[in-house]
C-alpha cells in the first residue's frame, strides 16, 4: 500500500530579530534558517492496518502528510502508494484517497451540507449508483439525517467533524488520513467517530493513518504506531508493545482500618496517604504484587484493594523521553 524510502524535505524560514529597526533591515535585506522538517523517514505500511502517526508539534507529522497526499514535493526520497507517487500523480492518485484535517473544512460554509456532498459527487466524478449507497451508508452510521440540510456554519463542531469524515469517503476511498479528527469534540462525539473508524477498517478494509495528540484515539483505533521527532523515525511498533515495555507500573489503591501513620513499603512508591487509603505505585518487573500485599497485611487491616495499569498517555510521555522528545 505504502512504501517510503529516505524522505527529506528542508523550508527556508526568515528570521528576524524584535524592533522597529530589525522590521526595517529585514525589508532590504532579509535572512533565512533552514528547517530540516524530514531527515530521511523511512517505512511502509500494508493495506487495511490503522496506523497512529505521532509525535510532538514540529516533529515533521504535517510535513510527511501533506507529501503522502500529494501536496507537498520532497527534496530527496521517494514514495509510492498504491503505485502512484503522488506529487507526480496527483490527478489519478486523489481518486482512491480521502483526507481530514481537523482545523480545515472542505464543506462550504454557507450552503447546506448536502449540497457540498453533491459538488465533490460531481468533482471526483462518483456514478450514481456509487453515489447513493455511499451517502445512504454514512448518513446512517454517523447519524447525518437531519444534518444534510443544514448549512455548515450552523453545525457544532462535533456534527461538522462527522460531516468532513462523510465528505472524504462518499468516492469510495482506500486510504484515509485522519489529521486529529477528534479534536475539540464531546465524549459521545469521540466514541460515535472512533466506532465509525472502526467499521469502515473492518468492513471495507479502508487503510487509516491516524495524526493525534489524543491518546485515548491511538489506543482505542491503532494496531500500530510510527513515531517521529526532529524529522527522523524514532520507533515503529505495536500498541502492545508499548505496554510491554513501559506497562509495567501499576497503580494500587488501598482501603484499610484507621493508621495513625504512613505506610512503610519496599518496592513501592507512596503517591498519597490518610489514615483510611494509600495511593501507591509500582513496577512490576521489580516487585511482585504478592509481596506488596503481604507487606500491607502486616501493617494494616485490608478493606479493599484496587489495581489499575498505567494510562496510555503516561506510556507515550515515557516513549518521548526515552527519545528526548518531552
Amino acid at each position: 500500500m505504502i512504501e517510503i524510502e529516505g524522505l527529506t524535505k528542508t523550508f527556508q524560514v526568515a528570521k528576524r530579530s524584535a524592533g522597529f529597526g530589525q522590521a526595517l533591515k529585514a525589508l532590504v535585506r532579509r535572512e533565512y534558517t533552514a528547517v530540516e522538517a524530514l531527515k530521511g523517514i523511512s517505512f511502509s505500511i500494508k493495506p487495511g492496518e490503522i496506523v497512529g502517526y505521532i509525535g510532538p508539534n514540529g516533529a515533521g507529522k504535517s510535513t510527511s502528510i501533506k507529501v503522502m497526499s500529494g501536496i507537498l514535493v520532497p527534496d530527496s526520497g521517494t514514495c509510492r502508494i498504491m503505485g502512484y507517487t503522488p506529487w507526480k500523480d496527483r490527478t489519478s492518485y486523489v481518486r482512491h484517497i480521502g483526507v481530514v484535517f481537523g482545523q480545515r473544512s472542505q464543506l462550504w460554509w454557507d450552503v447546506p451540507v448536502l449540497d457540498s456532498f453533491e459538488l465533490l459527487r460531481d468533482i471526483y466524478k462518483v456514478p450514481q449508483p456509487e453515489y447513493k449507497g455511499n451517502l445512504e451508508l454514512l448518513t446512517e452510521t454517523l447519524e447525518l439525517g437531519e444534518l444534510l440540510q443544514t448549512p455548515v456554519r450552523q453545525l457544532s463542531l462535533g456534527q461538522r467533524m462527522r460531516c468532513e469524515i462523510a465528505a472524504s469517503l462518499l468516492h469510495s476511498p482506500s486510504l484515509l488520513f485522519l489529521d486529529e479528527p477528534t479534536i475539540g469534540l464531546d465524549a459521545v462525539s469521540k466514541i460515535a467517530v472512533r466506532n465509525f473508524i472502526q467499521t469502515i477498517n473492518k468492513e471495507r478494509g479502508v487503510t487509516v493513518i491516524l495524526t493525534t495528540h489524543d491518546m485515548f484515539d491511538i489506543e482505542a483505533l491503532a494496531q500500530r504506531v510510527i513515531l517521529i521527532g526532529k524529522g527522523r523515525l524514532l520507533y515503529d511498533g505495536s500498541v502492545d508493545e508499548i505496554r510491554g515495555k513501559f506497562g509495567t507500573k501499576k497503580t494500587m489503591t488501598a482501603m484499610y482500618s484507621h493508621c495513625d501513620r504512613p505506610l512503610a513499603l519496599q518496592g513501592a512508591e507512596l503517591l498519597s496517604w490518610s489514615p483510611e487509603r494509600a495511593e501507591l505505585r509500582i513496577d512490576t518487573a521489580e516487585t511482585k504484587i504478592s509481596h506488596l500485599l503481604q507487606q500491607l497485611s502486616n501493617q494494616v487491616e485490608l478493606l479493599d484493594v484496587e489495581i489499575g495499569g498505567q494510562p496510555i498517555e503516561d506510556m507515550i510521555v515515557q516513549l518521548y523521553k526515552e527519545h528526548e522528545l518531552s
